[in-house]
């Protein structure tokens, strides 16, 4: 099976704009682990499932990955390459069945069952994660949030109580969590990130500002806002005449 160093990370500088396809990259990963797939690629497959959602929601029978790519903005030839990692799907003179492809996607990206999330951190960040609106449309449910506050523990963000950060094993085994999600200060990130390995979740998304050392088997997606800030601000330093070419 080919595969690349390829890395790639979707940041939002809003937390309106989150987005739930990094789930679906942590997911996918582990699920196909075997197959050295790019994340790059359980990116982009990501990406076409909601296309393809769209164009079920519209009432589409049949698409082709050209009009998949001029309707979306994507590439044909990508398309039809992503796929073929994963077995063939189109029919000559056809294309690709909609239906049938979501439902190829679905599986692949590991998104046929329910996903159970914590987040670690009950301040701006973790709650406002907790109360986002797009949980509601996918099979990823936040089961339980924790903090090391005593204040806050025993409250809830709408239907999501806060657990003390200490009963993190007992509640994690209780709800089944297979994700977690930290939401701390940088210097309490990688006791947080240990204490989450020792449970046996595999798959963490971090959002504190720092690098976090995961053992083997578990998969950790950083999404750094400074550093995709940082980013746009060089794209915003060099002169104009070069911005619409980077």
């Amino acid at each position: 099976m080919r595969a690349t160093a390829e890395k790639n990370l979707i940041i939002s500088n809003r937390v309106n704009f989150f987005t739930l396809r990094d789930f679906r990259i942590i997911i996918a990963t582990e699920t196909m682990k075997v197959e050295k797939i790019s994340e790059l690629t359980t990116n982009r497959m990501s990406v076409y499932l909601r296309c393809l959602n769209e164009l079920a929601a519209n009432g589409a029978k049949t698409v082709s990955s050209d009009k998949l790519a001029k309707q979306f903005h994507l590439n044909s030839a990508q398309i039809r390459k992503d796929l073929a990692y994963f077995g063939e799907f189109g029919v000559r003179g056809v294309g690709y069945y909609v239906d049938d492809l979501c439902k190829h996607l679905t599986k692949i990206l590991g998104l046929n069952k329910g996903h159970n999330v914590a987040i670690i951190g009950a301040g701006r960040l973790g709650t406002a994660l907790t109360d986002y609106y797009g949980f509601l449309q996918t099979n990823f449910t936040v089961a339980a949030l924790f903090d090391a506050d005593e204040k806050k523990i025993g409250k809830k963000v709408g239907a999501v109580e806060i657990f003390d950060i200490k009963n993190f094993a007992k509640i994690a085994k209780r709800d089944k969590i297979d994700v977690a999600v930290i939401a701390v200060p940088a210097q309490f990130a990688q006791s947080v990130m240990e204490q989450i390995t020792k449970v046996g979740i595999k798959a963490v998304m971090n959002f504190a500002p720092t690098p976090l050392r995961a053992e083997h088997g578990v998969k950790v997606k950083t999404i750094d806002l400074t550093t995709s800030l940082e980013s746009l601000a060089y794209f915003l330093a060099q002169p104009s005449s070069t911005n619409g070419k980077r």
